[in-house]
C-alpha cells in the first residue's frame, strides 16, 4: 500500500462530484423499466479519506419475480475518482452475508480499495437488501441479542435439554426477525441481491460492472456472473465461496481450516516468548483445549454481568484468526483467559458481533447473516451426511470440534430455502480474477481454486500466507494483479502464485 501511495501523490485528492450518468436500460423488460429509469437524487455526504462523497437511496422491487408488489430501498454511497478521467464506477461489497458496503467504502474507500482504484474509479459501497441502511432485516433488541449470543445453556452441552434449550432460543430469534423485518425475510437471496446490484449497474449508467468482492462477496459476484454474463467487465472475487459446496461441507471445511489457522498461530506464539502456552505446538493445542473445556463448566464472569463460556471463547478465537495481525491480541485474551480475566476475549467477541461497549450493536450484520444463509442454502442435510462431516471436524479440527456443533436456526426459520447450490460456468463472461489464501480460515483455499476452475473464464491468483482474503494484505504480488486488472484490463497468468 505504502509503494502505490506514492504513485498518486502528486494527483490532488480534491474532487468535484462524480457526474450522474444516464441509466442504461438495454433488454431491460417494460415492468422493470421504472426501476432502471429512475434518477438519482444525489447528496453531498462524509467519508473519512479526501476525496469527494455523495450518497443516495435507490428503489429496488422487493420481489424480482413479481415487480410489482412492493418495494425495498437499497443505500449507496459513492466516492468520486481522484482523476476527473473516471474508468467507471467500481462496486465493492466486504462479505459476510450481511457486512455493510456502505460504511466500508464510506468509512475509507481507500482502504476499500487502495489508492490506485480510488484514483481511477468512482468507488461505489452499497448496502444488500437486508443490510444496515438499506430495507432492512431487524430481530432483537440490544438486551436480547445480547441473551440469544451469550447466555450459557443450563443444561450440559450435547445433551437433549441443552438441544431443546438451543432451540427454543432459535425460535423466538426467529419469531422476532419475522415480526421486526417488515414483510422482507422471503426476498433475502442472494439471487435477488445480485439483481440488484445489476440495477445500480443500470442506474449508475455503466454498460457492465466492475465489481470487487471479498468473501461472501465472491458468490454474490459469481451468481451475477452466472445471471448476467454479458454485463460483467472486469470482476475480481479475493477469498472465494465455493457455489456448489452444500452448507454441511461448507461448515466442516470452515472448522478444519480455522484449525490449521490455529496450529499457525501457535507456532507463531510459542516462537514469540510471551506465549501463555509451552512446549510443541501439539502440547499448546492440548493445553487450549483445556482451557475451553474448563470455561465451558466454569464461565468466567465479566465485569458488565456476562459470563465467557467455551462458545464466547471459541467466537473470539475465530474473530482473531481472519488476519494474522490479530495474533497479538489473541495472544492477550487466551492470557488473561487463563489468569480468569474474559475482558480481552470479549473484545474480540464482541469485534466479531458488532457489539459496542456500551452493549449496543453496531449494525445488523449477524441478523442478515443469519436471514441469507437460511434462505440460500437447501434443507439437504440426512443423519448419515451430518454423521460423516462430524467424523471429519473431530478427526480433523479436535481443539475446535466439541464446540462446533449446534443447533441449527435455519430449521425453525418462518421460510424455506430458495437457494440451490451448483456450479457457477458463467459462459459468456470475461476473465474473472479469484484470489485465494492458502491458509485463508474463513474461506478455505481450495474454494478459491474450485471457483476458477467452474468459471468458464476463471483465473487464479494465489497468495501464500495466512489470514482471510488476499488484496491489500501485504503482498505486493496480488495487489499488482488486481490493480492492472482493474486499471488496463490487464489479465494476470492463470495460476499466478504470489509468495
Amino acid at each position: 500500500m505504502a509503494l502505490t501511495g506514492c504513485v498518486y501523490n502528486a494527483i490532488p485528492p480534491e474532487s468535484s462530484p462524480a457526474p450522474s450518468r444516464t441509466p442504461v436500460v438495454d433488454g431491460v423488460s417494460a415492468e422493470l423499466l421504472p426501476f432502471y429509469e429512475q434518477e438519482l437524487a444525489w447528496e453531498s455526504c462524509t467519508g473519512a479519506d479526501a476525496g469527494s462523497y455523495d450518497c443516495t437511496t435507490v428503489r429496488a422491487p422487493r420481489d424480482w419475480n413479481s415487480p410489482g408488489d412492493g418495494e425495498i430501498e437499497l443505500a449507496v454511497v459513492r466516492r468520486a475518482a481522484d482523476r476527473g478521467d473516471a474508468l467507471g464506477s467500481l462496486l465493492v461489497n466486504p462479505g459476510g452475508p450481511g457486512a455493510s458496503g456502505y460504511d466500508l467504502v464510506a468509512d475509507s474507500a481507500q482502504f476499500a480499495v487502495g489508492d490506485v482504484l480510488a484514483s481511477r474509479y468512482d468507488v461505489i459501497g452499497f448496502d444488500p437488501r437486508g443490510v444496515g441502511r438499506s430495507s432492512a432485516v431487524a430481530c432483537l433488541d440490544a438486551a436480547g441479542t445480547d441473551a440469544y449470543f451469550f447466555d450459557i445453556p443450563a443444561a450440559p452441552r450435547g445433551t437433549p435439554e441443552w438441544r431443546a434449550e438451543l432451540t427454543q432460543r432459535n425460535e423466538s430469534f426467529a419469531a422476532a426477525c419475522e415480526q421486526n423485518s417488515d414483510g422482507i425475510l422471503p426476498f433475502i437471496t442472494t439471487e435477488f441481491a445480485a439483481r440488484d446490484m445489476d440495477l445500480l449497474r443500470g442506474v449508475l449508467g455503466d454498460e457492465k460492472l466492475n465489481y470487487l468482492g471479498y468473501s461472501y462477496g465472491t458468490f454474490l459476484g459469481a451468481t451475477y456472473a452466472k445471471l448476467y454474463p454479458e454485463k460483467v467487465g472486469r470482476l475480481v472475487l479475493d477469498g472465494a465461496i465455493d457455489p456448489s459446496v452444500p452448507s454441511i461441507d461448507v461448515s466442516t471445511t470452515q472448522a478444519v481450516g480455522f484449525e490449521s489457522a490455529l496450529r499457525a498461530y501457535m507456532r507463531s506464539c510459542l516462537d514469540t516468548g510471551e506465549c501463555p502456552f509451552r512446549g510443541s505446538v501439539d502440547d499448546a493445542m492440548a493445553d487450549l483445549g483445556i482451557l475451553l473445556a474448563s470455561v465451558d463448566t466454569s464461565p468466567l464472569p465479566a465485569a458488565d454481568g456476562r459470563q465467557l463460556g467455551a462458545d464466547s471463547l471459541m467466537t473470539a478465537i475465530i474473530a482473531a484468526l481472519y488476519a494474522e495481525g490479530n495474533w497479538p491480541i489473541l495472544t492477550q485474551a487466551l492470557a488473561g483467559a487463563l489468569g480468569g480475566d474474559p475482558q480481552t476475549a470479549f473484545v474480540l467477541a464482541d469485534f466479531y458481533f458488532a457489539r459496542s461497549a456500551d452493549g449496543t450493536y453496531q449494525d445488523n450484520s449477524s441478523e442478515a447473516f443469519r436471514a441469507y444463509n437460511c434462505m440460500d442454502y437447501p434443507d439437504d442435510l440426512t443423519p448419515e451426511i451430518e454423521s460423516a462431516a462430524n467424523a471429519r471436524i473431530a478427526a480433523e479440527a479436535p481443539t475446535i470440534a466439541p464446540y462446533w456443533e449446534s443447533v441449527d436456526l435455519c430449521e425453525v426459520w418462518p421460510y424455506p430455502p430458495t437457494g440451490t447450490r451448483g456450479e457457477i460456468t458463467a459462459d459468456g463472461a470475461p476473465p474473472i480474477v479469484v484470489v485465494g489464501t492458502t491458509n485463508d480460515p474463513a474461506t478455505p483455499y481450495e474454494w478459491s481454486v474450485s471457483l476458477a476452475d467452474q468459471l468458464a473464464s476463471g483465473v487464479l491468483v494465489t497468495r501464500e500466507g495466512e489470514g482471510h482474503t488476499g488484496f491489500q494484505k501485504g503482498s505486493a504480488c496480488v495487489d499488482a494483479a488486481v490493480e492492472s486488472y482493474f486499471v488496463d484490463g490487464t489479465v494476470p497468468d492463470d495460476g499466478l502464485v504470489c509468495q
